[in-house]
């Protein structure tokens, strides 16, 4: 491996090192440390660092070991490079962030329906979405990915709307949060629907143009526990970069930085809406 290839991944080596460290130094101040929070916001708080711990490992082994589950491609040869085990290993990250994004509306949706609505189905929709992953994973089936990829979309939906309604009643340090979340859901929802799951799409008619493409789901089990194909080539990986460069930094940061946000819970008493 050499060239721009080397380069990016050791960017995703040193982006996942220091997601450590600082996931370490948020881990000190908010487990060994005293701050000057209610009791339930903390304990809400340290939830959400535990589930950033697994969001932060997952990626940090995903980082160090890249690998492309459809294609059955990675960037090296070792016995952890089977699809399997990294599909498990995001399989369980991302549900913790799901869980975390769950946690954060759930307290705001004490008087506020829609975030309460938010928080109830976000994580079922992602459950779902993952079983979806699977199957896209095991059959090589792109149309699988694109609807998996179009439910997180709907999932970043439906916290934008959860974000934008606890707005109102929020006090100025939670206001800012809340834009900045909102912000975030909504690029994430454009990048989603202008780039990724058109991706997929495009990937789904080409393979279709090309024949089936589908694996028996026999053939598909059996590739997922056998060494991935070892590939060094850019444009191999080239299409892929851009998402999974985005997954090991800016949503890392993200999940880190929700153990800190201020209190969702409306500041002015109002009636459930």
């Amino acid at each position: 491996m050499e060239g721009a290839l080397l380069t990016w991944w050791l960017v995703l080596c040193s982006a996942a090192a220091a997601n450590i460290v600082v996931w370490t130094w948020s881990a000190r101040r908010i487990l060994f440390r005293t701050p000057s929070w209610p009791r339930d916001q903390l304990s809400t708080r340290r939830r959400l660092l535990l589930l950033s711990a697994g969001y932060v490992a997952g990626c940090a082994f995903r980082s160090l070991l890249p690998m492309v589950d459809v294609e059955r491609m990675c960037l090296h040869h070792t016995w952890l490079s089977q699809i399997a085990v990294g599909r498990t290993v995001a399989t369980i990250a991302e549900l913790c962030f799901a869980m975390q994004w769950a946690l954060l509306l759930r307290e705001g949706g004490t008087v506020c329906k829609p975030a309460y609505f938010a928080s109830r189905l976000i994580v079922p929709l992602i459950a779902v979405a993952e079983l979806f992953s699977w199957g896209a994973v095991i059959t090589s089936n792109y149309l699988l990915h694109a609807i998996e990829n179009s439910l997180w979309t709907v999932a970043a939906v439906l916290a934008l709307c959860g974000f934008l309604s606890l707005r109102r009643n929020a006090a100025a340090a939670t206001a800012r949060f809340l834009n900045a979340a909102s912000i975030c859901a909504g690029t994430y929802i454009l990048f989603m629907a202008t780039v990724d799951v058109p991706m997929y799409l495009s990937r789904w008619q080409q393979s279709g143009a090309a024949g089936d493409g589908s694996l028996p789901i026999a053939e598909g089990l059996r590739t997922l526990f056998s060494q991935c194909n070892v590939v060094h080539d850019w444009n191999a990986w080239r299409e892929d970069i851009p998402w999974l460069t985005l997954y090991f930094t800016v949503a890392v940061w993200i999940s880190i930085a929700l153990a800190h946000a201020p209190s969702l819970k409306p500041t002015r008493k109002s009636p459930p809406r």
